[in-house]
């Protein structure tokens, strides 16, 4: 099934960086977020990348956002949205 995905990053220090992932226009199941992050995985394993985070991210306003992944690497995510830290570009996964 095709979602409508953007992606950004946010910079941990220089080597190291959180990938994220924003599913646009609708709420999906946790099942459906995980294989999202799972593709993302891959694709990063694919090119080198070994060790990853990625956050999924979903939800319109501050009210209804909900970030999936590893804790420490949501909060930094959910800083940086707020900050408006985060570039969004398109991705197809």
């Amino acid at each position: 099934m095709s979602h409508r995905l953007t992606y950004g990053i946010v910079r941990e220090s220089p080597r190291r960086v959180i990938h994220v992932i924003r599913v646009l226009d609708e709420i999906l199941e946790p099942s459906e977020l995980d294989e999202i992050a799972e593709r993302m995985h891959e694709r990063l394993q694919n090119r080198g990348e070994l060790i990853s985070d990625v956050v999924v991210v979903q939800g319109g306003s501050k009210e209804t956002l909900r970030l999936r992944g590893l804790p420490y690497s949501v909060s930094r995510v959910r800083t940086a949205m707020f900050n408006a830290a985060v570039t969004w570009s398109p991705i197809e996964l």
